[in-house]
């Protein structure tokens, strides 16, 4: 098997989902009797919300040579939103950074869903880390909510999400942002906070839902057994 190193802490909630995902999905192929090699370093959320873009690209940066030089054979960025960091961090390591859009982009095609409304912070939504690598490598248009309702999303995911509360408005906002989405044309919704498939499920909607922890980890657990 092989090593990874992850980058987590944006949330810790979050991270500890990754974690036994990863173990999990490894577990169906090895057995329960082993568990793979992680190495793992959790960040603190602060850095995220100061919104500094170059001290972001600096740490992720050091954590990633960090992770490196213990031995892991690619990273995984346990969150959306830091994936901002990829076009910096990734010409300055030996080792590959599994993006989360591949993630999302693989899943989208295999389902033949060209058009995703996306769902999660503002620096995800309003950010082009995501639906530019969607549109590029795939082929995909992301559509987001209405500027009014962008800033309510964000209170959601920051300020209740990453902090483990998920509450009844929360989830009652995304359904009314997802069938606002849908008549914008979606056919199928990225839940883009990785902490979005905790509040919402596939049976809560009816589109599909790309939930991205899940398949992103699925591409960590594929890329540890050399898949």
């Amino acid at each position: 098997m092989r090593k990874i190193g992850l980058i987590g802490g944006t949330s810790w909630h979050s991270t500890i989902v990754y974690y036994r995902l990863i173990n999990e999905l490894v577990g169906e192929k090895i057995g329960t009797q082993a568990n793979p090699d992680l190495v793992l370093y959790s960040l603190n959320i602060e850095l995220m919300r100061e919104q500094n873009k170059e001290k972001i690209n600096n740490k992720y940066l050091e954590v990633a040579r960090t992770l490196q030089q213990a031995g892991a054979e690619a990273i995984v960025i346990c969150a959306n939103t830091p994936h901002m960091v990829f076009p910096f961090v990734q010409p300055k390591i030996d080792i590959p950074i599994l993006h989360i859009a591949d993630a999302i982009g693989k899943e989208a095609s295999k389902k033949e869903l060209k058009t995703l409304g996306l769902l999660g912070n503002r620096p995800t939504m309003k950010g082009d880390f995501l639906s530019s690598h969607l549109s590029e490598k795939y082929d995909i248009n992301t559509l987001i909510p209405d500027d009014e309702y962008i800033d309510k999303c964000h209170h959601f995911v920051s300020n209740e999400l990453t902090q483990g509360i998920f509450s009844k408005e929360a989830r009652v906002f995304c359904l009314e942002q997802m069938q606002k989405l849908r008549k914008k044309g979606a056919e199928g919704i990225i839940l883009g906070c990785t902490e979005l498939p905790m509040l919402l499920s596939e049976n809560d909607f009816d589109l599909p839902l790309i939930a991205t922890t899940q398949l992103h980890a699925q591409m960590a657990a594929d890329f540890i057994l050399g898949n």
